[in-house]
């Protein structure tokens, strides 16, 4: 799936999302099958205090969608932390060369949030862009497996940050889970991608995933990118970390672990409902009588379906 829109029926989201999150004695997972022609657009939802710390437990009520300035009503809402797949994209050019225990130690914090249901996977770039994880495996839940997949590939080269994250977009779309995520750890350069920078953030704010974006630019003498880095978390929903040493920055892939399991998910039926495949901007708005209005993280928007006989 390439945009956040299913084609659902309103009054069975509830009940097949249950379904997909149901494994069989077996250990596979059931899939449910939609049929109806409407669009349900699935937000993934992140709400934080002034201290950056998760707000649980709100009830919809609070929550608002605008879309293109139209108020849009929700359909479906859940607000319980959430099993995801992830994936991690990690240079690994010659900027690097110095920083595999930053790598590793980071991985591990990361993994220390992780939940047994999660999915996760590696993209390993300089100029060339591997999947760390044995050709065999597409997703694992194993931090030792995770962490040694990048220390298996040589460090040094250029660097292809375009193409290891539209890589990785392709690859989650083969998820199981709903909730997808990547953790992008980069000083944001591009000197080897086929790809260019507009293909990249164009292939982002049409996938459903949520960016997290670790910058090493600050680490780094000859600098970096921090503007495409924070660009491509803002676009999707995502948060991007300027850490200045390099505890900091396993700081913040174990801060991006717990945070990418909270939130909440909301569905709505757009009022708009031409297939015209133009660009909708999504707001939502949280508010709590009384309190603080909080800091709300969502992706920009999503891109219509074309009406055809595909969809």
């Amino acid at each position: 799936m390439t945009a956040p829109v299913l084609r659902v029926l309103g009054i069975a989201v509830a009940a097949a999302t249950a379904l997909a999150a149901t494994a069989q004695d077996d250990g596979t997972r059931i899939s449910p099958t939609f049929s109806s022609e409407s669009e349900l657009v699935v937000l993934h939802v992140a709400v934080f205090d002034r201290h950056g710390d998760a707000v649980p437990r709100l009830d919809q009520q609070y929550f608002h969608v605008i879309e293109d300035g139209a108020p849009q009503t929700i359909t479906f809402f859940r607000g319980e932390d959430a099993p995801v797949a992830v994936g991690l994209v990690v240079d690994n050019s010659s900027s690097m060369l110095t920083r595999h225990n930053m790598v590793v130690a980071g991985i591990k914090a990361f993994s220390a949030s992780s939940r047994e249901q999660d999915e996760a996977f590696t993209i390993v770039f300089n100029e060339n862009v591997r999947r760390g994880l044995p050709e065999t495996v597409l997703f694992t839940h194993n931090p030792v497996l995770l962490a040694t997949t990048l220390l298996a590939v040589p460090t040094g080269g250029k660097t292809a940050l375009y193409d290891a994250v539209m890589a990785a977009l392709d690859h989650l779309d083969k998820a199981e889970q709903q909730k997808h995520a990547l953790v992008v750890l980069s000083d944001g350069e591009d000197n080897a991608s086929t790809h260019s920078e507009e293909d990249m953030l164009t292939r982002a704010g049409r996938s459903n995933a949520i960016i997290y974006a670790v910058s090493t630019a600050r680490l780094d003498v000859q600098g970096g990118n921090d503007r495409l880095l924070r660009r491509l978390a803002r676009l999707t929903g995502g948060v991007a970390y300027r850490p200045m040493t390099e505890p900091e920055v396993v700081s913040a892939f174990a801060e991006i672990g717990g945070k990418i399991h909270q939130g909440y998910s909301l569905g709505y039926v757009p009022t708009n409902t031409l297939h015209d495949g133009s660009y909708r901007h999504v707001q939502v708005r949280v508010g709590v009588p009384g309190q603080r209005t909080p800091a709300v993280h969502v992706r920009e928007g999503y891109v219509a379906p074309r009406h055809d006989h595909g969809r």
